[in-house]
Order: C-alpha cells, then sequence, then structure tokens
C-alpha cells in the first residue's frame, strides 16, 4: 500500500505509552493508519487517541506537535508514514 511521510517521532513517553509526533507534513486523523518506521521499530497502528497540548483533538496538520497513543515503543526519530488508499 502507498505511504507518505507524515512525521517524526521527537519523544516516547512509556508510562501511557504516548509518542510525541511533530507533523512535518499533510494531516493526521482520528482513524488513519500509521506506519512508525525506524532503526528498531516497524509497525502499523490505527490513530485510537490523539491529543494537542493535553486536549483531545480530532485532526492535526502540519507544525503540529501531537501526543499519540501507541501499543509499542517508539525511538525519536523514527519516521511516521500515513497509509493511503
Amino acid at each position: 500500500m502507498p505511504e507518505e511521510q507524515v512525521g517524526v517521532i521527537v519523544k516516547f513517553f512509556s508510562k501511557p505509552s504516548v509518542a510525541a509526533l511533530e507533523v512535518t507534513s499533510g494531516t493526521i486523523k482520528k482513524g488513519d493508519l500509521l506506519h512508525y518506521k525506524g532503526h528498531t521499530t516497524d509497525f502499523t497502528e490505527e490513530v485510537s487517541s490523539m491529543e494537542i497540548d493535553n486536549q483531545p483533538v480530532e485532526e492535526a496538520k502540519a507544525g503540529d506537535l501531537v501526543g499519540l497513543k501507541v501499543s509499542q515503543r517508539v525511538r525519536p526519530n523514527d519516521k511516521v508514514y500515513k497509509v493511503v488508499e
């Protein structure tokens, strides 16, 4: 499936299992399928929960710093791709 890079991981918080993601291009919406890829990271997951400044949001655009709930560990500088149908 085609993918487009939408962001890069800035930080990972292990206790709530949340990734801080800087959106570099396009938009990310709740329900989007994201592919996390890095040196030791490679998994795909649907966006279930997304926050900006501790406030839940439905959509994030380029330039936003968002917190995303993730099921697996991600690392700084991991690339994030949106899977497009």
